[in-house]
């Protein structure tokens, strides 16, 4: 088979920053590589024209074009009509595109395309609370109903999809995968109170609720420490730092106990997860979040919220705790917990790499996504 994706990011030095979204495309995409599978990327609106090749994978680099007038229709037309050229050439079988901002709304393609919900903005809307552009509403239901298939990322966020968009369309679950030889269990040493969150530095995914959360820590605590690793959004409802908010939470006395990395590349991330004791993820809006996969996959217990997805992953009592991140005091004590004990880390830690082994490694899903682009082709 021939499998095209088309992404507005992908993990490559020549691309723009790339997210979860473009993780788990480079992760499904290497892995189908692998399989014997032929594998196009289309990545849109990079800085310039460019194909090339990286790990077997064929890319497409797709500057952003800018026009005077009607840009959002005549970017998609343009862009239908350069996949499409390809998809002929090349003999496509199947493309696969994200739910987010739904950009194969208007367009038509000589191949079936199947829409992966990885989260669309009418989804995270929906879990921020926030009202969603019109627009954008309307460009994401139309790709969504136009979609030959629907896959999505989590059971939750396949139901919560339907619901949104008032879909009749069946959508399959399909998680996304890791490399679990990637993301192992590194030597470093790990040390003793040292509690790392990484991702964005934003609202969403409770960052802000974490900051109340350690001032329970750090006073039942006084020796443990707080790592943030990623780059600081400004806030969607005030316009400030997310990072200003988040110290202006924490009493004084215990700023100190703080330190921000910023954005990391890929290996600083694994070692910082490699060095702390518990990992702490308490989002309010994700789909099936690659973040607590690969620190799941490194052996570290975490403690995470208990929305949605999460016992889609998690296991709570067994790879960790998930605890709801409003509940400041008790998840400071799940936290506290796992700090006083080496050896509940080590047992949890070893069930979440076992969960991560059995549920979402790239040699399991990846048997899945065959499956299923070969009943699309079938059909």
């Amino acid at each position: 088979m021939h499998i095209a994706f088309l992404t507005p990011e992908y993990p490559h030095p020549d691309f723009n920053r790339s997210g979860g979204l473009g993780t788990s495309i480079k992760n499904l995409a290497a892995s189908l590589v692998e399989a014997g599978e032929t594998v196009t990327v289309f990545v849109y609106s990079q800085a310039q024209d460019k194909q090339f090749e990286d790990q077997g994978i064929h890319i497409h680099s797709i500057a952003k074009r800018k026009y005077k007038f009607a840009g959002w229709y005549l970017h998609r037309k343009f862009l239908q009509r350069y996949i499409n050229r390809v998809i002929l050439l090349h003999k496509i079988d199947v493309l696969e595109a994200p739910d987010w901002t739904g950009i194969t709304a208007l367009m038509r393609f000589k191949c079936p395309l199947v829409i992966r919900c990885n989260g669309s903005d009418g989804y995270f809307c929906h879990l921020d609370n926030r009202k969603q552009k019109p627009k954008n509403r309307w460009f994401e239901h139309r790709a969504l109903k136009n979609a030959d298939h629907i896959l999505a990322v989590s059971a939750f966020t396949g139901k919560l999809t339907k619901e949104i968009f008032e879909l009749n369309k069946e959508i399959q679950v399909i998680p996304n995968s890791i490399d679990v030889e990637q993301f192992r269990p590194m030597e470093a040493p790990q040390i003793p109170n040292r509690i790392l969150y990484y991702g964005s530095i934003i609202r969403k995914k409770g960052v802000l609720e974490l900051a109340k959360i350690c001032n329970f820590i750090f006073e039942q605590n006084p020796d443990a420490r707080l790592i943030l690793a990623g780059n600081d959004v400004n806030d969607v409802f005030t316009g400030r730092s997310t990072q200003e908010l988040f110290m202006e939470s924490v009493r004084p006395e215990f700023r100190k106990h703080i330190k921000f990395k910023g954005l990391l590349a890929y290996e600083g991330v694994q070692e910082e997860i490699a060095k702390a004791a518990v990992i702490v993820l308490p989002s309010f809006a994700e789909a099936l979040p690659m973040t607590w996969i690969e620190a799941m996959a490194m052996e570290k217990a975490l403690v995470t919220s208990d929305i949605g997805w999460a016992n889609e992953v998690m296991r709570d009592g067994e790879t960790g705790y998930t605890v709801d991140p409003k509940n400041h005091k008790y998840y400071a004590d799940a936290v506290l917990k796992l700090l006083d004990s080496k050896d509940l880390r080590s047992q949890m830690g070893g069930n979440a790499r076992k969960r991560v082994i059995e549920k979402f490694a790239t040699a399991i899903v990846v048997k899945q996504n065959l499956e299923f682009y070969k009943s699309v082709l079938k059909a």
